[in-house]
């Protein structure tokens, strides 16, 4: 189940970089009657299961949790929840690469966190280190890192044109 585990882990990544890297591509096959950030975000959301349930396949839940868990499991998602809220769908799921005015936003916990999407959910990861073996989660993170660094060099050159 290790090696499994460890490829469900990384299994939204490379969906992640292409996108980011080719986002025409991605405008072209949704097609005019579907909205491509509401499309990528059915899709995330099921590679996002995946995810869960390939670290829950090496995982010893024990209960009740560690002191730390609900503070960084309890903020994490709090960024989390805080993002979506500001940014919308389209701005979470990388409307401004589809093509998609997207507002930019200074409320908290932008201006104060850098990348607090990101940072969110490693908390929330780390949150769960004493159930996961650490190689799991170093994968996750590892692959939140990658992330961080592709969207940081953001050409508005390469931005999808919309499918009119």
């Amino acid at each position: 189940m290790g090696i499994l585990a460890g490829i469900g882990v990384l299994l939204p990544f490379p969906f992640y970089y292409w996108l980011w890297t080719y986002p025409q591509t991605w405008v072209d096959l949704c097609g005019i009657k579907r909205d491509p950030s509401n499309v990528m975000a059915h899709v995330a959301h099921a590679l996002k299961l995946l995810q869960f349930l390939s670290l829950f396949s090496v995982a010893s839940i024990s209960w009740p949790p560690p002191l730390f868990f609900w503070p960084l499991f309890g903020f994490g998602q709090f960024l989390n929840f805080r993002v979506y809220q500001l940014l919308g769908e389209a701005g979470t799921y990388y409307g401004v690469r589809f093509g998609k005015n997207i507002p930019w936003v200074t409320a908290f916990p932008f201006g104060v966190i850098s990348d607090p999407q990101y940072v969110g959910s490693i908390m929330s990861l780390l949150a769960c280190i004493s159930w996961v073996p650490f190689q799991y989660i170093l994968l996750w993170l590892l692959g939140y890192v990658f992330m961080i660094k592709l969207e940081s060099k953001e050409d508005p050159a390469t931005r999808a044109k919309p499918l009119t």
